[in-house]
């Protein structure tokens, strides 16, 4: 059984930096097609794909809106993925969730199929 499990959400001031970590639990990644994603939702929105990494090779992919100050990683000895957000703004307050899968386009959470539960995240200005 698949089992995805976030961690690091809290409260921060705005310029603050935060971590956020998910252990995937389960699962294999040998092509690749596969993918760990990161996303977000906030209150009325819908969800946002901010981060990607395909393990097999290794390759990050960030939204707009992040690029620059989110840094994607992985750990694989330890499979578990990492979010470091830095230089957070209000307009990050969301609940952040990690996924894995087989996305067509990386951001995109169509294609991924299993989700952790989510953890807040509460920047303030």
């Amino acid at each position: 059984q698949v089992r995805m499990v976030e961690s690091g959400g809290g409260s921060v001031e705005a310029g603050g930096s935060l971590t956020l970590s998910c252990e995937y639990i389960g699962y294999t990644f040998t092509t690749r097609r596969q993918a760990l994603g990161w996303f977000r939702q906030a209150p009325g929105k819908e969800r946002e794909g901010v981060a990607a990494v395909y393990p097999v090779g290794r390759i990050p992919y960030y939204s707009d809106s992040v690029k620059g100050r989110f840094t994607i990683s992985l750990a694989n000895a330890k499979n578990t993925v990492f979010l470091q957000m830095d230089s957070l703004k209000p307009e990050d307050t969301a609940t952040y969730y990690c996924a894995v899968g087989y996305p067509s386009r990386s951001l995109d959470s169509r294609d991924y199929s299993h989700w952790g539960q989510g953890t807040q995240v509460t920047v303030s200005s």
